[in-house]
């Protein structure tokens, strides 16, 4: 069947803050199996594929019946290894870029990410952003800032507070959320090109699209999925679906 929609999953095995963390298991299941399983409920995507460097995390995919393929060791991104894995596959023309980290993603939400790139012929990429509520959040570098113009493409991401406030209460903020949806010409155009100036210097890899002219379509959601980056994290995620 030829052009595809399909979700793969980049998939590691070392972390700095929790090592291992696609192998955790919560409730029976592997981390990766929750991200997996409610990847496969998602209608109108055709298949799923986890994309790891890893034969612990291949061994365990295989065990509980996931599509599952080895990348090289020597990618240094997400991008990158989903990249290999669409070059193998010439009948998938769009890809969603899911994290093996976020197992309480909604199906809303992927949904989203999907059609803003396969319904929208201007988009090379998709992506998600939530409403910033809280003050601290806004200021916290680590919760990267995106603004968008009125047809909902991203104009800018940055770790910085924006728009700068001139005059107090006039803005909205909103908080990036790490899910893409890519056509493959785009996603292959993204990971070929080189890095720039923006993008080194915020540590953000999608301002490399943006300051090469690519478009990327905006949809914002209210709800903020929970990712998996340290052992409480985990712990917390742990408690909920073990109650």
């Amino acid at each position: 069947m030829k052009n595809q929609t399909a979700i793969i999953i980049p998939a590691r095995y070392g972390s700095s803050r929790l090592e291992g963390k696609p192998l955790l298991k919560a409730k029976g299941k592997y981390i990766i199996q929750w991200v997996w399983e409610k990847a496969s409920k998602c209608k109108k995507i055709d298949r799923v594929i986890v994309a790891t460097d890893d034969e612990r995390i291949y061994n365990a995919c295989k065990e509980f019946g996931a599509e599952v393929e080895m990348t090289l060791t020597s990618h240094k991104s997400g991008s990158d290894r989903i990249a290999e894995v669409a070059s193998r596959h010439p009948e998938i023309a769009y890809i969603i870029n899911l994290q093996g980290d976020e197992p309480l993603i909604e199906e809303a939400n992927i949904e989203l990410v999907r059609k803003g790139v396969v319904e929208d012929d201007s988009a090379d990429i998709s992506t998600l952003v939530r409403e910033i509520k809280d003050k601290d959040e806004v200021n916290n570098p680590n919760l990267v800032k995106c603004i968008f113009d009125v047809n909902n493409y991203a104009m800018y991401f940055s770790r910085a507070k924006i728009p700068y406030e001139r005059n107090e209460g006039k803005s909205k903020f909103y908080g990036h959320l790490g899910i893409y949806g890519y056509k493959k010409e785009a996603l292959f155009k993204m990971t070929s090109l080189a890095q720039t100036t923006y993008e080194m210097s915020e540590s953000l890899e999608q301002l490399r699209a943006l300051q090469n002219g690519m478009k990327i379509k905006i949809a914002v959601v209210d709800n903020v999925p929970v990712g998996i980056d340290t052992i409480e994290d985990f712990e917390k995620f742990k408690s909920m679906v073990e109650a």
